[in-house]
């Protein structure tokens, strides 16, 4: 059997996050082939060949930075706004949004009483659908949620694979929670908990509240994105050899449904997502990168924070803090990879995710592998753009075979 992944490219993503948790999936949105599949903290899987002892099951059972949970298959987190594009898609295919429609945002959203704040203190300003990617604006998305209906919004972030298992043929993945109002009734006994109320659907148009899916789920969607709408289901093996006869047989690639959205639409979400990277959230890490590429921030809150509070990460614990995230695929107009990936409790994701794909890209695209000074630096998000000379990913060679020659690879 050979598996799909790009041994390297994993060994790299693994080294990027350090000593961080989360987890990361990389795929080619074409094929559906899985490129790397992380999840971090890992473990020694030879602990478990003979028999593994008491003292290091335990070691590994109890520890509260749970190395057995698979993240990238198992793990659930709220989308923060790597959701928004997709909201922005679901609006398009509607009719409930235009893409030249815009809002004034004032910096909140009031339903009722209630005041939903925006991420800008003091508002957006204008803000069309483009902008409301480029700059992330909450507001857009909090009046764009009241507009659809949660149980609209379910039925479109359904088809793209939010809230249902994407098939890999791996054991164990899990569904995520794609809410609807039929999902709150079956979930809650008392009656007063069944009732979908109005204001449960502001925080789902920013990737909130009861959202929660696995990266796998949302690598799929934004692969699909990437793929002009065709989903493709992703797969680890790449093709099955015979022991005896040595035959091989290559997996097929499987198209998922139907085209999820209309060329046209998905057309304007792309010019947005390559707006974040040029002149959006995450341009900082993409400077110099000598190819295009498309991509969406998130930071998703772990607590609630109360109302007239603000959030402060050194008064919380860390394991409350704001999760980073990031969506995003390359080349911009021909992708051959696209990925989804989140840091546990490390804060913005622009500071903490996207420096992360960007050195994905560099090794997928132009075959660079960063300097060893620039992953201790990425580490502790200290270098959006890669610092130190890169060294060629054909140079490099799992641990224990013969060196090659060495050679250089010049910066952009």
């Amino acid at each position: 059997m050979q598996l799909s992944i790009d041994i390297k490219l994993q060994r790299l993503v693994e080294e990027l996050y350090g000593p961080r948790r989360g987890a990361l999936v990389a795929l080619d949105p074409t094929s559906g082939e899985i490129l790397a599949f992380v999840s971090k903290p890992s473990f020694d899987p030879n602990l478990f060949v003979e028999g593994i002892d008491s003292e290091s099951w335990q070691a590994l059972n109890e520890s509260p930075d749970k190395p057995l949970l698979n993240r990238a298959l198992r793990g659930t987190y709220p989308p923060g706004s790597t959701y928004k594009p997709f909201m922005a898609l679901a609006a398009l295919e509607t009719g409930s949004r235009r893409p030249e429609q815009s809002i004034v945002d004032p910096g909140y959203f009031m339903l009722g009483a209630h005041r939903f704040r925006d991420d800008k203190e003091g508002g957006h300003g204008l803000v069309n659908m483009y902008a409301s990617i480029v700059q992330s604006c909450d507001t857009y998305y909090y009046i764009l949620a009241n507009d659809m209906g949660v149980d609209m919004i379910h039925d479109q972030m359904q088809r793209l694979g939010f809230g249902e298992l994407t098939g890999i043929d791996i054991l164990g993945e899990v569904r995520g929670l794609l809410p609807s109002t039929a999902w709150k009734k079956r979930a809650y006994r008392r009656a007063d908990q069944q009732k979908w109320y109005a204001g449960e659907t502001i925080s789902l148009g920013i990737g909130q509240g009861y959202n929660n899916f696995t990266m796998l789920q949302l690598a799929s969607a934004t692969a699909t994105l990437a793929n002009n709408g065709v989903k493709m289901r992703p797969h680890l093996v790449r093709e099955v050899v015979d022991v005896l006869t040595r035959n091989s047989k290559r997996t097929i690639p499987q198209p998922v449904g139907e085209v999820v959205a209309r060329p046209e639409n998905i057309a304007v979400i792309r010019d947005a997502l390559i707006g974040v990277n040029l002149e959006g959230t995450s341009a900082s890490s993409f400077v110099g990168a000598g190819y295009s590429s498309a991509g969406k921030t998130g930071t998703a809150q772990v607590i609630q924070i109360k109302q007239g509070e603000k959030y402060n990460a050194s008064k919380i614990d860390e394991r409350f803090r704001d999760h980073a995230l990031y969506m995003a695929f390359a080349p911009a107009h021909a992708p051959t990879i696209a990925l989804a990936m989140v840091v546990e409790n490390a804060g913005f994701g622009a500071q903490n995710a996207a420096p992360i794909a960007r050195r994905v890209f560099d090794y997928w695209l132009q075959g660079r592998y960063p300097s060893e000074a620039d992953i201790a630096a990425v580490q502790k998000a200290q270098a959006p753009t890669p610092i130190g000379q890169p060294r060629s990913v054909a140079d490099l060679i799992w641990p224990g075979a013969a060196p090659p020659k060495p050679s250089s690879v010049s910066p952009p």
